[in-house]
């Protein structure tokens, strides 16, 4: 059975056809390829979100959607290792900071098809002065924002966070869906979301302004050890 309902296909097909330039690779972790069970890489989702993401890459040619056994594949092309699955890659060469680990349903599938868009188009629709201050950064910044598909405040500091990791090769933005990686969720302490944390040194809660997230990245850049309280998320 199709995951997505024919008349959002539709729509998502035109948009696609409208909006995209450049092909875009998509990079998909997972346990099998072939679907196994493989002892010790058990993954819940694994299956819904390479069928989710073939039916994404079946609307558009420009689309190149590549699959990966995790345990064998780990090395791939990827900017950075693979931790946990799924873990869904999106780029234009296969480098790209701009990730998901879990499925991007809910609220956050639409943020997967803006990131194609941005990807392919290759503008991450920053402001001007965003996009400066991040061409400053001194030091790697990787970026944790945990989600769930149900937090309709979520989409947004998803998107800013892929977009700045679209725009600076210095950041790493994974969009953790929460529910699926309990023990990390707990390891940082999320109790809303969205919950943003950057190096492991920062951490704020909490849809926030664009120029505010860029404060926030550009504190953990300078490898300041600070933790700044936002505003807390809903569910």
């Amino acid at each position: 059975m199709a995951l997505l309902k024919t008349n959002d296909a539709a729509a998502i097909r035109t948009r696609f056809q409208r909006e995209l330039v450049d092909d875009v690779r998509i990079d998909f972790y997972t346990a099998s390829r072939a679907g196994l069970i493989v002892p010790g890489q058990e993954c819940e989702y694994c299956a819904t979100v390479q069928q989710l993401l073939e039916e994404v890459a079946a609307l558009d040619p420009r689309l190149k959607l590549h699959i990966h056994d995790a345990t064998t594949d780990a090395d791939g092309p990827q900017r950075e290792p693979v931790h946990r699955i799924p873990a869904t890659i999106v780029s234009r060469d296969g480098r790209s900071g701009v990730r998901f680990y879990g499925i991007p349903s809910g609220f956050e599938f639409a943020v997967l098809i803006e990131d194609l868009i941005a990807v392919s188009r290759n503008e991450s629709g920053l402001a001007p002065e965003t996009k400066a201050r991040l061409k400053g950064l001194s030091q790697d910044v990787h970026v944790q924002v945990f989600v769930t598909p149900t937090c309709p405040h979520c989409p947004g500091a998803s998107h800013v966070a892929h977009m700045m990791a679209l725009e600076s090769a210095r950041i790493t933005a994974d969009v953790v869906e929460a529910t699926e990686f309990p023990a990390l969720a707990d390891k940082y302490g999320v109790y809303g979301v969205p919950k943003i944390v950057l190096n492991d040194t920062l951490s704020f809660e909490g849809a926030q302004p664009e120029s505010r997230f860029l404060e926030q990245v550009m504190t953990a850049g300078r490898g300041t050890a600070a933790v700044a309280a936002g505003t807390s998320g809903e569910e």
